[in-house]
Parts: C-alpha cells; sequence; structure tokens
C-alpha cells in the first residue's frame, strides 16, 4: 500500500471501503485486486487511510502566507452514501495564482450543496488562514457564490465565466439555431480591449434585436459582469475569462471518480478529490509558471500614471 501515490492510496480505500460494507460488486473486489495485486483488509485499509488524511488535512489547514491576486472559484459534483441514501455532493474548489505566476490549490471542500452559506464559509474560511492581497476573482453566476464573494471580497473585481454565460445564452434562442449570433456573442471575449467590445455589442444589438429580442434584453442585462478581464493586462486576458484553469484538475478528478461512481460515505470523496488536487499543485509548482505576473506590475504601473497625468 506505500508504494502508491495519495491519489491511488484514496481509490483504492474508497473501493475496499465499498466492498467492506458490502454495497459493492465482484467487481469492485477484482479492481482493487488488480490495482494491488492482492486484495486488503479493512483494518490495513483504516490505518493507511488514516495516515493519508491527517497529512491532507494537514495540507488544506496550511496557512497561506503570500499574496494571491487572482482567484478561481469553482464547485462540481460527487454522489456518495449517507445515512443509507445516496446524494450529491458539491465539491468546492479554490485555485490562487501568486505573484511568481505559479498556480496553487488552496482549498477543496465538501459541502450538501452549493449555498450562500456554503460558499460564504469556504471563502472565509481561507481568509482565516491567511488569504489575502486577492485583486481579481472569477467564477460562475451562482447567486450564493457571488453573495459571498461579495461580503468576504469586497475589495475584489469579479470576472463571470464568459464560459458558463455562452450556455446560459442557449436558454434564451430556439434550440435550433442556423445563423452567426451566437458566433459573433462568442467573439467579443477576443478583442484587444474594452472600447472594441462596446462598439462591436452596440451593432451585435441592431443586427439581432428583432430576431431574438428575448436573448438580446438578457446579453444587454448581464455581459457588463463577463467583461471584468478587460482591466487586466492583454497577456491574461485568455486564462482570466474563465474558470478553464481549473479543467485540468476537473478532468483529471472525473477519471477517477468513474472508478468508484458511488462513494461509500462523504468522507472518502473528499480524500479521493483532495488527494488528486494536491497531487496536480505540486506539478503546478514544479512547472513553468502559469502567467507572467510582471505584466500586471507593470498595467498596474500604467494605470497609476494614468491616474497622476
Amino acid at each position: 500500500f506505500e508504494r502508491y501515490q495519495r491519489s491511488e492510496k484514496a481509490l483504492v480505500s474508497a473501493l475496499v471501503e465499498m466492498y467492506v460494507q458490502g454495497v459493492s460488486t465482484r467487481k469492485v473486489k477484482a479492481i482493487t485486486e488488480e490495482l494491488c495485486g492482492h486484495a486488503f483488509s479493512a483494518s490495513t485499509v483504516s490505518e493507511a487511510t488514516a495516515r493519508l488524511d491527517e497529512a491532507l488535512k494537514a495540507f488544506f489547514e496550511r496557512r497561506l502566507a503570500e499574496p494571491y491576486p487572482y482567484l478561481i472559484l469553482d464547485a462540481r459534483y460527487e454522489r456518495a452514501r449517507e445515512a443509507g441514501v445516496i446524494a450529491s455532493q458539491a465539491v468546492l474548489v479554490a485555485i490562487g495564482v501568486d505573484w511568481e505566476g505559479r498556480r496553487q490549490v488552496l482549498g477543496v471542500e465538501l459541502a450538501n450543496r452549493e449555498s450562500h452559506s456554503s460558499w460564504r464559509a469556504f471563502v472565509a474560511g481561507l481568509k482565516q488562514r491567511g488569504l489575502a492581497g486577492v485583486e481579481f476573482v472569477v467564477s460562475d453566476d451562482h447567486p450564493g457564490l457571488r453573495a459571498a464573494i461579495r461580503e468576504v471580497l469586497p475589495e475584489a473585481v469579479w470576472q463571470r465565466c464568459y464560459v458558463h454565460f455562452l450556455r446560459n445564452a442557449l436558454d434564451y434562442v430556439p434550440r435550433k439555431v442556423d445563423d452567426d449570433c451566437l458566433m459573433e456573442l462568442r467573439w467579443f471575449y477576443d478583442r484587444r480591449d474594452l472600447a472594441e467590445v462596446k462598439r462591436d455589442l452596440a451593432q451585435w444589438i441592431a443586427k439581432w434585436q428583432a430576431k431574438y429580442p428575448k436573448l438580446v434584453d438578457w446579453v444587454e442585462n448581464n455581459i457588463e459582469e463577463t467583461l471584468s478581464f478587460y482591466r487586466l493586462p492583454l497577456p491574461h486576458h485568455k486564462h482570466m475569462k474563465s474558470t478553464n484553469m481549473l479543467e485540468r484538475l476537473n478532468q483529471e478528478i472525473k477519471r477517477r471518480t468513474l472508478v468508484v461512481r458511488i462513494f461509500p460515505n462523504p468522507q472518502s470523496c473528499l480524500r479521493l478529490v483532495r488527494a488528486l488536487a494536491v497531487e496536480i499543485h505540486e506539478n503546478w509548482l514544479e512547472a513553468t509558471r502559469y502567467l507572467n505576473m510582471d505584466h500586471l506590475r507593470e498595467h498596474k504601473k500604467e494605470n497609476l500614471r494614468a491616474l497622476a497625468a
């Protein structure tokens, strides 16, 4: 058991726990034996997972000693048994980018659902651990999350994920759209600056108002929230206009959790997701930097010079 990585230990422990509790199938037993070469007793798994849980707890309670100008918040759902009932569990995730331009996993927690209280507790927990210097936050449009950001990080600029926004736009057009309306809407996020967007947006509204009045009205009322990234230096636009930074982590979580499908309990779910997050965090720290933060430093200086002029 000791030769496995944290995520493999967490995966094996979840599968064995399912088998030990009698809620799995022969297929689960076969998977664990194929992974490990032999079966594990309940006591062996319990002892190993206790050590793993202790290490993961220490990581996710560590002091956040350095500032993180960029913060990305998102959630995904996994299924777990609780009190004999299978229920969805929200996995809340926070990623930060430090002034060296490196991504770091700051927090991973479980909640029964995405709510104002769960998101507020999650973000407030990050702040209690030392989270500071946040200038820009990216998330989707969940009302509870938005409210939590306003309350806990009032000084930060909020960017609504444009990918989620474009998906939401589909609710305001017929199921089969055979023209360029939505494609032209997507193009607004590849402009060089906000002035270009506003010019093209006015033309887009005039062009499509008669054909798609509900969509156009909705876009007029909501698109401003998705354009905050234009306040950042141009080289950062691609990375900070959506929550796609979390995509690699989410893909890895999905790949592993598909093996389990339904976790035997919420604790085993949190263990596996946290173990995967730590491994990806370590890979990020060893990789080349994600962003050149000199661009942000210079951008802030230029803004100050413009104010002083």
